[in-house]
């Protein structure tokens, strides 16, 4: 059972979404709160394993609540959900460990995939801000010149990619024909390589260096 906390500073949307989500056997909705702040105090208290959050709110935004959730417990996983497409709120909350950013046109079955993606250890970006993130930097390198900087195999960006398509260590050995361990421990040597610290750091660097397509 996955449980899940619920921050909007709207409560009709608050609401919503606990019917939409409540709706899914393995997901049990643990509360409501209208900011950051409020829900860091409700993870102190109370037991949450993931925090479905919007990004503009008054007192605490969600940016802010996740740096405080996860400076807090990094075990707690945070999808960020919003109607905004800020590319300085996207970069922000994915930095700060965020494990997914969703927009709020999304549907109940891509929220709910999104929470046990990051549950699972995942990350969740919606495709259209996928798109956004590629277009959104110059390429500092060339493709070739990053593989040779870095020391990449063609493996290593094929794992990138799937990485990127939110893929699940098992799903990626099911299409590699490797063990889940054997994926585990292959996703920690690029991240060694990059100098990284998670899935999420190289989401960003594949967006930033153009290694991805949308």
């Amino acid at each position: 059972m996955i449980r899940l906390l619920i921050v909007d500073d709207e409560k009709l949307i608050c609401e919503g979404l606990r019917v939409l989500m409540g709706v899914y056997e393995d997901i049990q909705v643990v509360g409501t709160c209208g900011n950051g702040l409020e829900a860091l105090r409700f993870c102190r208290q109370n037991p949450v394993d993931v925090v479905l959050m919007d990004i503009r709110m008054e007192k605490c935004d969600g940016v802010e609540g996740t740096r405080l959730i996860k400076e807090a417990n990094p075990a707690i996983k945070v999808v960020i959900l919003t109607t905004f497409q800020d590319e300085e709120y996207i970069y922000s909350a994915l930095s700060l460990g965020a494990s997914g950013y969703l927009l709020k046109d999304s549907s109940s079955d891509r929220i709910y995939e999104a929470i046990r993606s990051a549950h699972f250890g995942n990350v969740a970006v919606h495709p259209e801000i996928v798109k956004r993130m590629v277009s959104a930097k110059e390429t500092p390198l060339a493709k070739d010149k990053i593989k040779k900087a870095y020391q990449l195999t063609d493996k290593e960006l094929e794992l990138i990619g799937f990485v990127c398509q939110g893929l699940s260590n098992k799903e990626i050995g099911e299409k590699l024909f490797l063990t889940e361990g054997t994926v585990k421990n292959n996703i920690g040597k690029i991240l060694s390589k990059l100098n990284l610290r998670d899935r999420t750091q190289m989401i960003i660097f594949a967006f930033q260096n153009h290694l991805v397509e949308s």
